[in-house]
C-alpha cells in the first residue's frame, strides 16, 4: 500500500516580525529586525534586557467564539490568532464532513508565569531569614485564580483549539524544547500518512519572556547580553556571536492529506516530504561535539522523502547564535552534504526574529514553505565577523534568489531533541 502524502494548504503566524504570514516574509526578505528592549515586564535589573517580543496585538473576545479571553494565558491568545489565520486560509472546515478525522497536534510551552504573584507568597512565607511552608500556601490560597492555573499546562492551547473547531481526532501536545513545534509537525505528518485522520491542525506557541524564563537562560548563560544594540544582538555563526535572544509567538499549519487536498481545488504550499527525529543521549544543556544527533536527523529525513543530500537547496538552520550550537550544526551540514556543503545556502532567521523556543520550528517551517513558494532565500543578518569554524554559506545579511525546489528545516532542543523536516515545493 502506497504511503498517504501529506502536503501543507494553510498557514498563520503571529510574532515580532508581524501578525500574519506575509507580513513577516516581507520583513525577512529586507533583513529587518524584531528586536528591542524588553516591556513586558522590568528587565533593568537582568543582565539581558532585550527580547524580540509581539507588539501592538491583542486577542478580544469578538476573535474568540466562546469569549473569555482574559483568563486565557499568553500563549494560548497567540495560538488562537495563528491557528485562526490557517484555518481561514485553507478554507479547509467547508470540507471536514466527519469532525473524528480531523485532529490537532502542538508544540506548545507553559502559560503564564505569575511572578508578582508567586513574590507575594514568597513574602509572607519568609521572615527572619527561615521559609514557613504553611503561610506560602495559605497566601496562594487568597491569591491564586484556578481558571489562570489551569491555563499554565501547556496542553490548553490545543484543547482551546479543539472546542474552536469542533476537532475531534486526536489531540496532542509535546514540549520538546526547541524542537516542539516541528516534532509537532512531523508527528502530525506521520498521523495521517498511516490513517489515523485526513486533517490536521499543527504547530506550536510560547512566551518565556518574563523573569523565571529570562533568569533561567541567563543562569544557562544562553543569552545575548549586548543590550547596548538590541537589533545587532543575534547574529548566528558570527565569530563574535554571545548567544540568543529570547522571541515570543506561535505559528500554525493546516495539513492534509494529499489528494483531499487535490479534489477540493486547495492552495499547496508544499509537502512534508521527509521527517527526521533523534535524541543526542549526551547532556542535557550541551550539544555532542560530533553533532551525532542533528547528523542522524538530518539524514532520516532526506531518506524518508526519498531524495538524497543532492536535492536539498536550501537549509533552515536552527542558528541560535550560541557559541556551540552554530559550529557543530555546521558541522553536521559538512558531514550531510560532504563536498557539496560550501554549494549549500544555509540561513537563521533567528538573526531577525529572535528564539521562539517551542514556536520556533514550525515559524522557520512556514519560512522555508515561502522561500520555495518565490525563490527566495531569507538572510541571516548580523552576519559581519567570519568564524573559520563556521565557513558555510549563511547568505549573509541579504536575501538571495534561488531555486529550491527542497529544503530542510532543523530544530535542535535542550535534553538533546533533534528534529529536521524536509519540504518538497513541486507536487507531481
Amino acid at each position: 500500500m502506497d504511503r498517504r502524502r501529506v502536503v501543507v494548504t494553510g498557514i498563520g503566524m503571529i510574532n515580532p516580525m508581524g501578525h500574519d504570514a506575509q507580513t513577516v516574509w516581507q520583513g525577512l526578505q529586507a533583513g529587518k529586525s524584531g528586536v528591542g528592549y524588553t516591556t513586558l515586564f522590568d528587565a533593568s535589573g537582568f543582565p539581558t534586557k532585550i527580547s524580540a517580543e509581539v507588539k501592538d496585538w491583542t486577542l478580544t473576545d469578538d476573535d474568540h467564539p466562546l469569549g473569555g479571553t482574559a483568563q486565557l494565558g499568553r500563549h494560548t491568545k497567540f495560538a488562537i490568532g495563528a491557528a485562526t489565520q490557517a484555518m481561514k486560509d485553507s478554507g479547509v472546515m467547508e470540507v471536514i464532513d466527519n469532525p473524528v478525522r480531523f485532529g490537532i497536534y502542538l508544540g506548545s510551552g507553559e502559560g503564564n508565569q505569575d511572578f508578582n504573584t508567586f513574590s507575594k507568597m514568597m513574602t509572607a512565607a519568609i521572615a527572619d531569614g527561615e521559609f514557613d511552608a504553611s503561610k506560602f500556601i495559605a497566601r496562594g490560597l487568597e491569591l491564586l485564580d484556578p481558571a489562570k492555573e489551569l491555563e499554565q499546562e501547556p496542553n490548553m492551547p490545543a484543547a482551546h483549539l479543539a472546542t474552536m473547531f469542533n476537532a475531534q481526532g486526536p489531540n496532542l501536545n509535546c514540549l520538546t524544547a526547541c524542537a516542539a513545534s516541528s516534532q509537532a509537525v512531523g508527528e502530525a505528518t506521520e498521523i495521517i500518512r498511516r490513517g489515523d485522520a485526513d486533517v490536521m491542525l499543527a504547530g506550536g506557541t510560547h512566551s518565556m519572556i518574563h523573569p523565571f524564563g529570562v533568569t533561567g537562560f541567563n543562569l544557562l548563560t544562553a543569552l545575548s547580553e549586548s543590550n547596548d544594540e538590541p537589533t545587532k544582538a543575534s547574529r548566528p555563526f558570527d565569530r563574535l556571536r554571545n548567544g540568543f535572544v529570547l522571541g515570543e509567538g506561535s505559528a500554525m499549519v493546516v495539513l492534509e492529506e494529499l489528494e483531499s487536498a487535490k479534489r477540493r481545488g486547495a492552495t499547496i504550499y508544499g509537502e512534508i516530504a521527509g521527517y527526521g527525529t533523534t535524541a543526542d543521549a549526551y547532556r542535557i544543556t550541551d550539544i555532542p561535539p560530533d553533532g551525532h544527533g542533528g547528523i542522524a536527523a538530518m539524514r532520516m529525513s532526506i531518506a524518508d522523502a526519498g531524495l538524497t543530500p543532492a536535492d536539498i537547496r536550501y537549509v533552515n538552520a536552527h542558528g541560535t547564535s550560541t557559541q556551540v550550537n552554530d559550529k557543530v550544526e555546521t558541522l553536521a551540514c559538512k558531514q550531510v552534504f560532504g563536498d557539496n556543503a560550501a554549494k549549500v545556502p544555509v540561513s537563521s532567521t533567528k538573526s531577525m526574529m529572535g528564539h521562539l523556543i517551542a514556536a520556533a520550528g514550525v515559524t522557520e517551517m512556514i519560512v522555508c514553505l515561502l522561500a520555495m513558494r518565490d525563490s527566495v532565500l531569507p538572510p541571516t543578518i548580523n552576519y559581519e565577523n567570519p568564524d573559520p569554524l563556521c565557513d558555510l554559506d549563511y547568505v549573509p545579511n541579504e536575501a538571495r534568489s534561488a531555486d529550491i525546489p527542497y529544503a530542510l528545516n532543523n530544530s535542535f532542543g535542550f535534553g538533546g531533541q533533534n528534529v529536521t523536516l524536509c519540504l518538497a515545493r513541486d507536487i507531481a
